[in-house]
């Protein structure tokens, strides 16, 4: 685009809490389409190896890791300095996201995350159960959070990619496989309309279903995790239990399935980590493909805003889950991490614009066991075209950062919202501003099922009555 269009004007002190790859590709966006005081621009990271990108624009950086004992004291002067309402742009990792949600109610700042993080330690706390270290839990909390703060300024929980864009994908998708199903229904809404056209589209799941293609120039070392993405991010969730929300439709729970004792009950997890669990799915350039079923808050926020209840029961609900294929590089980490008894590589490194040769990033919705059995709708954005329109990321980078512009533009336009999941907002307003970052932006229906080409070496137990039981989807 010739004049990237101002989405409007950030009248107090902005405040960006992690420059890795994600907030480094989001400082040009903010700068390309918001209005606001450069003066009370701050940016704060632990590390300093990039804040020649700040510091070229006149802000400030601060290099602090912001931890449970120093937010307040930290942020609180720079959310509040000059008047205006400020805004707090969530993008680091191990900082509660409940914490500063709390303290932005507190001082009437606007918020925006891509994931609801806890502080450092909790991943690897042995005093925790299973249940209480899953994302299903950490959601938990941002809800338990809505409830004890009704009202205040608009906060944007989970709004990156995934969890994030993929929720307004969802609806769009629903929309296009409802008139393709003949399905005679108004856009709906609210949240029970959506969950009710859910069900009369026949939809029985949802794959985040993501092949990223993108090529390294140079191969990976042994004992580097290198990744597309951040590091520390990909491993911590990696780690963590998978989890899924769970259909209504599903026959029986998984032998490794548990249930939590507490929340919507939307979602189970399994008695092993993301990153050694894979699922059969499929994307429309890999076809069928064998993917990572890693935990995100999405996988239990979809399946939660699509359930419908009657009486209190839950009469129908889709399962929904990850299905993620990295980046070449990141599956051959992964593997040898796993074969370290998950041990994390001693080095690390993200791959940026300059270092990969081709691939794209095809990130979208899978919408399965309908009528027309299987449809795919997301965006396959290529380095190329990354390159051609925002500087300092890849493609998998700034599928997340427009959507966290996203975010913020409705935030911004909406800010007396208080707490909201990426579910609940606008997803026509959110798409029209992250469109023009997302490269083709399709959708494709499939006739594959899980079942396909099962059993023809080597006899298998599946569920031939139901293609789409869970019980075929992963694999063993």
């Amino acid at each position: 685009m010739s004049q990237w269009p101002v989405h409007g004007t950030i009248s107090g002190p902005i405040v960006m809490i992690g420059f890795g790859s994600i907030g480094r590709g989001t400082l040009p966006l903010i700068e390309r389409h918001f209005k606001y005081d450069k003066s009370r621009f701050t940016v704060i990271d632990p590390e300093d190896k990039d804040r020649a990108l700040v510091d070229k624009s006149g802000y400030r950086f601060v290099k602090e890791a912001v931890t449970r004992e120093n937010y307040v004291e930290l942020l609180k002067p720079l959310l509040t300095e000059g008047g205006g309402q400020g805004f707090l742009v969530n993008l680091s990792v191990e900082v509660s996201s409940a914490d500063l949600m709390r303290l932005c109610n507190e001082v009437g700042a606007l918020y925006v995350d891509t994931v609801a993080e806890p502080w450092k330690g909790f991943y690897t706390d042995a005093s925790l159960s299973v249940s209480q270290r899953s994302n299903y839990a950490l959601r938990q909390v941002i809800l338990d959070l809505r409830t004890d703060m009704p009202e205040g300024p608009t906060a944007v929980s989970c709004c990156g990619a995934n969890p994030g864009m993929v929720s307004w994908f969802v609806k769009q998708a629903l929309l296009n496989v409802a008139a393709d199903c003949g399905v005679d229904a108004p856009e709906p809404t609210t949240r029970d309309g959506w969950a009710r056209l859910a069900q009369a589209a026949g939809v029985k799941g949802i794959h985040i279903a993501e092949r990223d293609t993108q090529r390294a120039r140079d191969p990976k070392p042994m004992g580097v995790f290198v990744n597309t993405w951040s590091v520390e991010g990909f491993v911590s969730e990696g780690l963590q239990p998978s989890e899924l929300g769970w259909g209504t439709h599903e026959k029986a729970l998984p032998p490794e399935g548990r249930e939590h004792d507490f929340g919507s009950g939307a979602a189970i997890y399994l008695m092993r980590p993301g990153a050694g669990t894979r699922v059969r799915s499929w994307t429309p350039t890999a076809q069928a493909q064998h993917g990572f079923l890693v935990t995100h808050n999405e996988s239990i926020s979809i399946a939660d805003y699509l359930t419908v209840r009657e009486d209190g029961k839950a009469v129908y609900r889709p399962t929904c889950h990850y299905a993620y294929h990295p980046a070449n590089d990141a599956v051959l980490s992964l593997h040898e991490m796993a074969g370290s008894g998950w041990h994390q590589q001693k080095e690390s490194k993200i791959l940026d614009e300059n270092e990969i040769v081709d691939g794209i990033d095809e990130l979208g919705v899978l919408l399965y066991g309908h009528k027309k059995n299987a449809y795919w709708y997301g965006s396959q954005l290529s380095i190329e075209e990354t390159r051609r329109i925002a500087p300092y990321q890849n493609a998998t980078g700034l599928q997340v950062t427009s959507a966290v512009l996203a975010g913020m533009v409705w935030a911004l336009e909406n800010p007396n919202a208080g707490i909201v999941e990426a579910d609940e907002i606008d997803f026509r307003r959110c798409l029209e501003v992250q469109r023009p970052y997302l490269g083709p932006v399709i959708g494709e229906y499939t006739d594959w099922t899980p079942l396909q080409d099962r059993g023809v070496l080597f006899p298998e137990e599946v569920d031939a009555e139901d293609p789409w039981q869970f019980q075929n989807v992963i694999v063993r």
